[in-house]
Order: structure tokens, then sequence, then C-alpha cells
């Protein structure tokens, strides 16, 4: 069994890793002003890396273990797990940024792959036969099977690299796919898990009929969007409309959650803190815009418009790991008392995301109006960056500074 105190360290490792990628990605911005050395495809590959599989994957499987699994009968295989899987990502962050898909950056990879699907193993086979018929469960043991099915992506970048080459529309889509399997499900439908759980605890439960519909309208259209992910080859209509219909099924669903939390918003007044409940409606919030940039990403129009928009990409990328995902990760960790934030650290974090994403996105809105960028745009984007790095450096130096 895992002590708190060790659970923290996981978790303070998990907002280093996060720190670390903000570094990273100050120096990508600051790329187009001074002349690094730097491959900048390398450094792209080691930030998005470590931004997925160091800060989201190291943060959730801490609370789910934590949630789940933290009996004395697994801790032995949790810890080996958890510091094996740390080699490979502490490999990735190394190797990654100096030699991009090579040999030792895609030795480690393999191996976290391995050590991902030991992890739902673990969860599945020391679960206990109660905690099976939780609705929470059934939300987190679906996304573990999301995150296993994004692995096809990686394993067939390989296949696809040594055939038809990284510049074919396969190698695109399989980075694709990754990315869609990882945080339409893997990542979000693990988050709404957490919440579930949090929910069940205090006796706030769905109905069946309820769950049953949120839990698959939400998967339906996890399945569907990732025809959304392929528009930009403009495929037959048929596919526009299935991802329309994906997109309408997730609004649906979460409609479903905000209605039944509606419905018990008396019984849950006062049992939460505060800080947590604003990051919570914070989340609620932009998850809610990312459903609706989703479902107006499906007209034929704007999907030719944002596919050939990078700006645009990386902004609602972002908008959903800096924004929706992360958001919530500081939300449970900070609940289940794993991190110590204020309200400064939340200010002074959404600041930073704020003022990257709006410049992000009216970049994207220069390049669709063919109009010209304003003065020193690079260095305000830089700085914003830099912006975003201090607050993370913030929240992670409190840790250290407060270790209980």
């Amino acid at each position: 069994m895992a002590s708190v105190d060790t659970l923290r360290k996981h978790s303070i490792l998990a907002v280093g890793y996060f720190l670390l990628i903000a570094f990273l990605g100050v120096l990508l911005r600051f790329f187009p002003i001074v002349d690094f050395s730097w491959n900048y495809r390398y450094m792209v590959h080691g930030h998005s890396h470590i931004a997925l599989l160091g800060w989201i994957y190291t943060a959730l499987t801490t609370l789910i273990y934590k949630l789940y699994l933290n009996r004395g009968a697994i801790g032995k295989k949790y810890r080996i797990l958890f510091w094996c899987t740390q080699i490979t990502i502490l490999g990735m962050l190394i190797s990654f940024p100096f030699t991009g898909y090579a040999l030792f950056s895609i030795i480690f990879s393999t191996l976290f792959l391995f050590a991902s699907y030991v992890f739902m193993w673990l969860f599945i086979r020391y679960t206990t036969k109660e905690q099976k018929g939780w609705y929470s469960y059934k939300c987190i043991r679906i996304s573990l099977w999301y995150m296993v099915l994004s692995s096809l992506g990686p394993w067939a970048l390989g296949i696809i690299m040594n055939t038809v080459g990284n510049d074919s529309s396969l190698y695109r889509n399989a980075i694709y796919f990754y990315l869609h399997f990882q945080y339409n499900g893997w990542f979000i439908l693990a988050l709404f898990g957490i919440g579930l759980y949090l929910l069940e605890q205090e006796k706030v439960q769905f109905s069946k009929k309820g769950f049953q519909q949120f839990f698959w309208a939400m998967n339906t259209g996890v399945i569907l969007t990732f025809g959304i992910s392929v528009l930009w080859m403009k495929p037959s209509i048929f596919i526009y409309i299935l991802s329309g219909i994906g997109a309408l099924l997730q609004l649906f669903a979460f409609w479903i959650l905000l209605k039944h939390l509606f419905l018990h918003k008396k019984k849950m007044q006062g049992l939460y803190p505060k800080l947590f409940c604003l990051l919570l409606k914070i989340g609620g919030v932009l998850f809610l815009l990312k459903l609706l940039f989703q479902f107006f990403g499906t007209f034929p129009y704007l999907a030719a418009v944002i596919s050939s928009n990078i700006d645009w990409v990386i902004g609602y990328l972002h908008w959903i790991f800096l924004g929706v995902i992360s958001v919530l990760l500081f939300a449970f960790l900070y609940y289940f008392k794993l991190l110590q934030l204020t309200k400064q650290h939340v200010l002074f974090y959404l600041i930073g995301f704020v003022i990257t994403e709006g410049l992000l996105f009216y970049k994207g809105l220069v390049v669709w109006l063919n109009m010209s960028l304003i003065d020193h745009y690079y260095w305000f984007l830089a700085i914003a960056s830099c912006i975003f790095f201090l607050a993370i450096a913030g929240i992670f130096t409190k840790q250290l500074r407060n270790p209980a």
C-alpha cells in the first residue's frame, strides 16, 4: 500500500514533467526569434511525448491507483511498475529532443507501451467485485481500453516509416489516430470516471438509464469523431455526417451529465472545497467549448480551413491538453491532497493559458483572412509562454516548500 506521502511525490514528479515541457515550449517559441542549433522537429517530439506520457499519464495513473488499487496486495507490483515507467519516460525525454524517432527513442516509447498495458492489467485484475459495479469503474475501464487502442498508432508508425515514409498520409493519420484516442478516449473518460467516483462516494448516484445514455452517447461519439481527424483528406460526405453525429452525441452526453449534477445541486452544496469547484467549473466550460469547436469543425468548409491552418490545430490541441485536461487534473490532485494550490496559482496559470491561446488563434485568423501580423508577434508569443512557464514553476516550487 502506497502512503499519501508517496503518492504526493508521484504527483509532484508529474508536475515536474509539466514544468519541463513548459520549458521546452518556451524554447520552441523562441525558435523564430533566436538562431538555435537544435532540430525544431525533434524538440516538438520531445515536448509532445513528455506532455502526454510524463505529465498527464503519470498524474492520471497516480489518481486511479489511489482510488481503486491502493491496497497492500499490489503495492510492491505498482511501485516496480511506476519506476519502470519513469525510466521509459526519462529515456524519451533524453532521446527525442536530440534524435527524434530513432533507435533509443523508439525503444523507450515501445517499453512505455508495454508498461501501460501492465497498468491496465493491474487495474482490471485487482479491483474488487464491488468496485466493478460502480459507474466510475466502467468509465475508467473503457478509458484504459482507449489507451490500448490508441497505441495501434505508434505500432503502425514503424511499419509506415519503413514502407511509405513519414511524408505520407498514412503517417499523419497514424499520429492523429493516437492523439484522438488518447485525449478523447483515455484522458477524458478517465477524468469523467474520477469525477463520478467523487459523486458515488457522497451517494450522488446517476439513475441507471441516465448513466447508460451518458456512457453510450459519449463512447459512440468518441468512435465517430475520429472521422474529424481525417477530414483534411476531404473524404466522402458520409464521413463528415458521421463525424457531425459523433460531435452531437458528445454534446448530448455532456448535457445529460450537467442535468444530473443540477438535479443534485442542493445535496452537493458544501461537500467540496471552493477552489476545487472553481477548477471544475473552468474545466467544464473549456470542455463545452471544445465540444462546440469539434462540432463546427465537421462542416466541410470549416474542416478544410482548419486542417490547413497549423496555428488553429495547435491552439485546439493546447486548449484540450493545457486547458480541459490539465485544469481538471489540477482539480482532482488538489481535492485528494496530492498537490497544494492557491487561487493565485490558478489565476496565474489561466492568464498564461488565455494569452497564449489568444495569440495562437489570432495568428490562425490572420492567416485565414490573409492579413498582416502585428509587429513583434513572435516576441509576444514567447513572453506569453514564459508567463505560462512561471505559473507552473510557482505551482511546482510550492510543493517543494510545503511537502506536507
